[in-house]
């Protein structure tokens, strides 16, 4: 058997990115039936580093839940056939721990049965038009007190 002189190697350090060193990365269900807004709010939370599951419908939401925890979920108040409270309400039948993750978006703060419903449940609710750094707030101040 022959024998090689191999060259002895420096010892190396690298520099691994703490993005990486975080193992869990932040899951959100967002509920959205307006396809144009989803895709907005898909471009400005990937690129905050959210990993998103987004439906339109609150049927959908569902069987997602089902199968899926999410650090946060962000529903629309208003969807045709299943709308934000009948989900929420599903939510809190099935799997009540994922309720204190819900913030609400809407473009109806003149609906005094949605306005009332989101006061009740005790989650936040941001009026459509809103600053997509208050959507990134809410869920950077929902996660990290989860």
């Amino acid at each position: 058997m022959q024998e090689f002189d191999l060259p002895k190697l420096e010892p190396r350090t690298y520099e691994i990115s703490d993005d990486l060193l975080d193992t869990k990365a932040r899951t959100v269900l967002i509920l959205e039936d307006d396809t144009a807004f989803a895709d907005t709010l898909k471009d400005a939370l990937e690129s905050l580093g959210y990993r998103l599951t987004i439906v339109p419908t609150g049927a959908e939401g569902v069987q997602h839940i089902l199968t899926s925890d999410f650090d946060a979920i962000v529903c629309d108040m208003v969807m045709p056939n299943f709308p934000g409270d009948m989900f929420y309400k599903a939510v809190q039948r099935s799997r009540p721990h994922l309720c204190k993750r819900f913030i609400f978006i809407t473009g109806h703060q003149g609906d005094p049965k949605v306005v009332e419903f989101i006061k009740q449940t005790g989650r936040v609710g941001l009026w459509k038009p809103f600053k997509m750094h208050q959507l990134s707030d809410a869920l950077e101040s929902l996660i990290g007190s989860k």
